[in-house]
């Protein structure tokens, strides 16, 4: 299916209160519009310098009952109700400040959020969306916990999701989804987060839902229950009221929003956990029995065997190019300008490993004018230069908010100038990270004229924020 969809955002800021579900603290979340090209961040207002965490794949450390993110040693709780609510309805630029850890759990689902951002407003903005169109599929199976999870070619997103448990209240249950913008909010956003009973003591009691109780969760009846263990529960939650077993196999009865609710959530997870991937699918997501761990492993697929062209989302605005990267996206990222950009275009790349970039010397590069105007030779500095900004592309595509960072030399070594570049040569480079952390490079340059060796070395370089970003 061709079509253009623009970026969008919300009209105004807007909030929701309450606690989370796994720390148990007082919570309140403000949505608010963002520029094209933000994604989406959350904002820990409780901490100093209130840091920003971009919702990405790369910053997931923990996948127990839950997703949850960290940067700079600064974490997020259970954020995939909170995601889900907004590429559900078709955000792709919003900045979410929290007052604590984690966002509020609301009532288990995420229909308080999707109605709050409805009301809000959205956006259209001036950019087309980034979509990633799956045309290879990519799985991940756990035999041993029999979870099949795959998303294969469509002209749509569409979701596809089985469970099977062996209990009255839930059994086989199925579930699809097509559509998302226009279904989400009144298919899949009520549906509420669910446990069994059997999990719920160990859960609690290992730090988990702390916030938990049985008006933002669905308790399913696996086991029997006597009247001492429904004092405990009740002792455990908090809870005043008797306790009753349900005669529809749910604790206290409780009535579900849909006869799959339980499915239905798992979609939902399951759509909070793919935005991770920072931009929106085209596929066919196929689950059977998947959960975060899954979910998380799927998306790791998907950047790995997409991840040149996840890039090339990024930067390269001309569909049409035939190239990975032309000049425009070169200019939208590296901060030089003319006369002073020595990279025409980048024609691969494996992002964090290698590079490969041309640069067409012509005589009308300005530098012939007074660098051996007899006999004109590319100056050798210049040729590290354009080895140098080679190797930012790559470097700075490593790192997280790259047009907010540049990179600056700081040592070179091993530099040899083997053959002369002249009017007419078309200088291959070569680049390649040897090593890169804490925001130091070392990175291995070598530059081609055909299959002749011209120039090489290596390059120490130093990443730095961007003045004014």
């Amino acid at each position: 299916m061709n079509f253009i969809k623009n970026q969008c955002t919300i009209g105004n800021k807007t909030s929701c209160v309450g606690v989370g579900l796994h720390t148990g603290v007082e919570s309140k979340i403000t949505f608010k519009p963002a520029p094209e090209d933000f994604g989406i961040r959350f904002k820990r207002m409780d901490v100093e310098g209130c840091p920003e965490i971009r919702a990405d794949i790369d910053h997931v450390v923990d996948i127990s009952r839950g997703t949850t993110i960290e940067e700079n040693g600064v974490r997020i709780h259970t954020v995939e109700h909170t995601l889900a609510a907004c590429v559900g309805i078709g955000l792709d630029n919003v900045l979410i400040e929290l007052t604590a850890k984690e966002p509020p759990v609301m009532d288990g689902s995420a229909i308080d959020f999707v109605e709050a951002l409805l009301k809000a407003g959205i956006v259209k903005q001036n950019t087309p969306k980034n979509y990633l169109h799956i045309d290879e599929a990519v799985g991940y199976t756990d035999h041993k916990r029999g979870v099949d999870i795959h998303i294969m070619p469509s002209d749509q997103f569409r979701i596809t999701f089985m469970i099977d448990y062996k209990f009255r209240s839930l059994g086989t249950q199925f579930t699809t989804l097509d559509k998302l913008e226009e279904n989400f909010a009144k298919d899949i956003a009520p549906a509420r987060t669910f446990a069994f009973l059997s999990e719920v003591e160990a859960l609690k009691k290992n730090g988990l839902i702390q916030g938990g109780n049985l008006d933002n969760a669905v308790v399913i009846l696996d086991k029997e229950i006597d009247q001492t263990e429904a004092d405990n529960l009740k002792g455990l939650f908090g809870i005043k009221k008797e306790i009753s077993l349900g005669a529809n196999g749910i604790l206290n009865g409780k009535k579900l929003r849909f006869d799959n609710e339980p499915v239905r959530h798992k979609a939902l997870d399951l759509i909070g956990d793919l935005a991770l991937l920072g931009m929106p699918l085209q596929g066919h997501v196929i689950a059977s029995k998947s959960g975060h761990a899954a979910n998380v492993e799927l998306v790791k697929k998907i950047k790995k065997v997409y991840e040149k062209k996840i890039l090339q989302r990024r930067f390269q605005k001309n569909a049409n190019s035939k190239f990975m990267f032309d000049i425009n996206s070169i200019l939208n990222l590296l901060p030089h300008r003319y006369p002073f950009v020595l990279v025409d275009r980048i024609i691969d790349i494996t992002p964090g490993e290698k590079l490969t970039a041309y640069k067409n010397v012509t005589i009308n590069e300005p530098f012939f004018q007074g660098h051996f105007p007899s006999q004109p030779v590319m100056p050798g500095v210049l040729v590290l230069e354009a080895m140098a900004q080679a190797g930012a592309f790559l470097v700075l595509n490593s790192v997280d908010d790259p047009l907010k960072k540049n990179m600056f030399i700081s040592a070179l070594s091993e530099a040899k100038f083997r053959h002369p570049i002249i009017p007419g040569d078309q200088l291959r480079l070569e680049m390649r990270i040897e090593k890169f952390k804490l925001e130091t490079a070392i990175i291995v340059g070598k530059g081609y004229v055909g299959e002749k060796l011209v120039a090489e070395a290596k390059i120490n370089a130093t990443v730095v924020d961007r003045a004014g970003a």
